[in-house]
């Protein structure tokens, strides 16, 4: 039994405090912490009745305050600080756990504000010191990042002597009702997939326009999607960890419709990072965009249709080609039925209360920053069919790509 901290209060946050406190014999105290304390309030008041959980508890806090993060977590002692703010607040974090002796784990890696660039550079910077500390940072334990990873991992460890061949399939087929709304946070997710794309083959990167390459692909439960490849930071550490890999991709499915919108959001300026003076004051479009779009946690409730995410990969095992496909599908009903929040959040807070599991249960240890494809995927995807993200494969299929 064990206190953790949660810092993040989005659909993410809701469904991890909910998985968490579904697990008391695990997670005996859960301090969950943002900026604005009312939301905290909120989720701490629906957890506890659907589950039952007696120690939660619920706290103000600025992230990027180094001190103050810093003070709190020495008040309140948790043995782990999951990680489901903001990417920019990664370090900060991070800073905070070193400096309060609190291990880390988090869903996706840091990014500056000014730039829209992915890179785990800036976190595995951290290694050194995470290591003479005696602590653990888990990086990168959502979905993608994290579950396609780990499946990634089963198929190195059970499936191929060598991987040659990885594609990342990402699949949202549901439906919110809405004329155009992102599924996680719209900053984060519009920055993410309006940037080059990039993907990696033959020991280089190679850069593509948005939406460039495109390839009709089959889901299993949903059918034929138009999916793009982009870039995508898991595919930064698994080609690091699995050196025989000869090209990874990710891909992305977009309907029309959504493509259309974010091409006029683009063109009239309001995807921009960069200040822009209103009325005297200066403003970040994106920001603004952001505050007027539907929220993701609230999408829930109407969403019907599923995700599917998996890993398509092609390799050797004793000395013969193989095909290997491993995926999950999430129903966006059975997500909110269960905990209120749609099935983007739901694929991506319940592998984080997985994460954090493993570590508190001794099945992942090791003082240093870790990608999750570092520890063994076994118990990981064994709880995955457990608590609500049941995963198939499939080997010797045509994979399409």
């Amino acid at each position: 039994m064990s206190k953790i901290m949660i810092i993040g209060a989005g659909g993410v946050g809701t469904v991890l405090t909910h998985k968490c406190a579904q697990h008391p014999e695990v997670f005996s105290e859960i301090l969950l912490a943002s900026r604005t304390k009312s939301k905290c309030d909120a989720i701490k008041a629906k957890v506890e009745k659907a589950t039952g959980h007696t120690g939660l508890s619920t706290a103000a806090i600025d992230a990027e305050d180094v001190p103050a993060l810093t003070a709190l977590m020495k008040a309140f002692k948790p043995v782990i600080c999951l990680h489901v703010a903001l990417p920019y607040q990664d370090l900060t974090i991070m800073d905070a756990c070193l400096a309060a002796g609190v291990h880390y784990l988090d869903t996706a890696n840091y990014e500056p504000k000014d730039e829209a660039k992915f890179e785990y550079s800036w976190q595995w910077a951290y290694q050194d010191r995470f290591r003479e500390a005696g602590l653990t940072a888990i990086l990168g334990c959502g979905f993608d990042p994290g579950v396609t990873s780990i499946f990634t991992a089963r198929a190195a460890k059970h499936h191929f002597d060598e991987i040659h061949y990885l594609d990342i399939v990402d699949c949202n087929g549901g439906d919110h009702g809405k004329a155009f709304a992102t599924n996680f946070n719209p900053e984060i997710n519009i920055r993410e997939i309006t940037q080059k794309g990039r993907y990696y083959e033959n020991g280089e990167w190679i850069e593509t326009e948005p939406f460039e390459i495109k390839k009709s692909l089959n889901y299993p439960n949903i059918g034929t999607r138009d999916s793009y490849v982009l870039y995508h930071e898991e595919l930064e550490s698994l080609v690091k960890n699995y050196p025989t890999i000869k090209r990874a991709r990710f891909w992305m499915t977009f309907g029309q419709e959504y493509l259309t919108h974010l091409r006029v959001i683009q063109n009239i300026g309001m995807a921009g990072i960069a200040p822009v003076k209103f009325k005297g004051q200066e403003i970040i479009p994106l920001e603004f965009l952001k505050a007027v779009l539907p929220d993701p946690g609230g999408l829930g409730e109407n969403y019907s249709g599923e995700t599917s995410i998996g890993c398509r990969i092609r390799g050797i095992k004793d000395g013969k080609e193989k095909t290997y496909y491993i995926w999950n599908n999430c129903s966006h009903q059975a997500a909110y039925d269960e905990t209120g929040a749609q099935g983007v959040s739901y694929t991506t807070g319940v592998p984080a209360m997985i994460g954090g599991m493993m570590f508190l249960t001794g099945k992942w240890t090791g003082a240093g920053v870790y990608n999750v494809e570092e520890f063994n995927p076994d118990p990981f995807l064994e709880k995955m069919n457990e608590y609500g993200l049941p995963w198939q494969e499939k080997t010797g299929i045509e994979l399409e790509v």
